[in-house]
């Protein structure tokens, strides 16, 4: 089975760069996995993309070594079994909230023992290789997020379940449910200390954890903190921020122009 990158750059104790993709378009997907992130994950969630998108956008990463991932929008078996079918390498499933939801997502993105995957892998072994259902549940990535009160109390019980191979951080809903305003990049000290609550939890387990981020700035300063994947906006709000600035930046230098000799 092709080896998955992610665990790769973890077992060396290094930190992964996750593009994110919103952009229900393969050739955004193609771009952002031309541009030198470890893994780009496929937004189904709150981005604008559904299934068949999202299978044209594995495709498209899959012209690059990067590790394909996927968010999907909530806590179900149907769809978790679908994405990895497709050939996800990597699943983040949103508002997690206790042990029971952790198993549940363990089991559900797991092939027997560990869990309850049907089988049926039909793009994933192309994509995999030939041997894909005897190492999956050992090379693909189950990642919980953890981005409520209750999860946050509970976060020591989510990372020690067994199949849950890492922690992510919804940084928006957390500081939501803990009564703070949501942003990016916080500075916050009531959702600061919450990410050392659950850096913590992740280190005593012996598993990583990542964040989603406003600045690659503020993504190495996470890093230093202890998060072992960072995540920079997605694909359209870098676009957003990157046209915004040409635009204002040609509107300045017109204002300046000495327009008189027109």
């Amino acid at each position: 089975m092709r080896p998955n990158k992610i665990r790769e750059i973890w077992k060396q104790g290094g930190a992964v760069a996750n593009g994110w993709l919103a952009t229900p378009a393969a050739f955004s997907a193609e771009v952002m996995a031309h541009c030198g992130w470890d893994s780009v994950t496929v937004d189904m969630q709150h981005g604008l993309i559904d299934y068949q998108v999202a299978v044209s956008q594995f495709q498209a990463i899959s012209t690059t070594d990067v590790v394909p991932m996927v968010r999907v929008p909530w806590l179900d078996a149907g769809l978790i079994m679908k994405v990895l079918d497709a050939g996800a390498y990597g699943v983040i499933c949103p508002m997690i909230n206790n042990g029971n939801d952790a198993r549940m997502f363990a089991h559900y993105a797991s092939y027997p023992p560990l869990g309850t995957r049907s089988f049926g892998p039909v793009r994933a072994s192309i994509y995999g290789g030939a041997d894909y259902t005897d190492k999956a549940n050992d090379e693909i990535i189950r990642m919980a997020m953890v981005e409520t009160k209750e999860g946050l109390e509970k976060v020591d019980e989510i990372v020690n379940t067994d199949g849950i191979d890492a922690i992510y951080v919804g940084p928006n809903d957390l500081a939501n449910a803990l009564g703070q305003r949501p942003t990016l990049d916080t500075e916050n000290e009531v959702v600061l200390r919450a990410f050392e609550t659950i850096i913590k939890a992740c280190r005593s387990a012996g598993k990583p954890v990542g964040l989603h981020n406003g600045s690659a700035a503020y993504a190495v300063r996470m890093i230093k903190m202890g998060f072992q994947l960072v995540t920079v906006q997605s694909d359209a709000g870098i676009l957003k921020n990157a046209a915004s600035s040409i635009v204002a930046e040609i509107k300045g230098g017109v204002a300046k122009l000495d327009t008189s000799s027109y």
